[in-house]
């Protein structure tokens, strides 16, 4: 939390959850909204001058046949998301499981023409935003703990607690989460952080271990 711009992170929801939104100014929550439109969100980050944001949610749909690099990258880590299907897989379900991937779309669609997405090897300018997941984020800064779902409310909790985040006044799993990846968007500007994935793909961006940069 060295950089003292702000950051956010946003938990992408379906219509019924909704969204939720958090935005940190080094330690300092300083803005906690639920189930907001993604211009709304946008406009609060131009508010309080977000300098990146992170989002769980795919920032890229499955090309065709083949898996995104990025979710292969990360279960080879043991690390495993829900299978990212093309758009069309997606359009054509009736069963209303991947609303929130079509929330993410609309989120990063308002986004991206004010906060570019996160290529790997370009520097980084005013605004970024980056697709991250709080399942990875946890994995990765617990080390040597083993992440659990059963266990995520207090675990994530004691993540952000451990990096000076008063995480009292996060209600809910989602808003956590949302911290969570605000928390990983401070890590991105310090430059301590891996990008899994690749161009084609979209990149998924987590926390790396203490003493490692930024890698590919």
């Amino acid at each position: 939390m060295k950089s003292g711009r702000a950051v956010a992170g946003i938990d992408i929801g379906g219509d019924r959850k909704g969204n939720h939104l958090v935005i940190l100014r080094g330690t300092q929550i300083v803005c906690n909204l639920c189930k907001e439109t993604p211009e709304h969100m946008l406009e609060k980050c131009l508010q309080f001058e977000v300098a990146a944001v992170g989002i769980d949610a795919p920032c890229q749909w499955r090309n065709r046949e083949a898996a995104r690099q990025a979710e292969k990258a990360l279960a080879q880590q043991r690390i495993f998301s829900f299978a990212t299907p093309t758009r069309e897989l997606a359009m054509a379900s009736k069963s209303g499981f991947y609303g929130w991937m079509f929330n993410g779309e609309r989120v990063y669609y308002a986004f991206s023409p004010h906060f570019p997405l996160f290529k790997n090897g370009g520097e980084i300018g005013d605004r970024v935003c980056f697709e991250t997941f709080p399942h990875a984020i946890t994995c990765a800064l617990i080390r040597n703990a083993v992440a659990s779902a059963k266990q995520k409310r207090t675990q994530r909790r004691e993540i952000l607690e451990k990096a000076g985040i008063d995480a009292t006044s996060l209600r809910s799993i989602d808003e956590v989460d949302a911290a969570l990846c605000a928390l990983t968007a401070s890590f991105l500007l310090e430059g301590r952080v891996v990008a899994y994935g690749d161009e084609l793909g979209g990149f998924i961006i987590v926390p790396a271990p203490t003493g490692h940069g930024r890698e590919a």
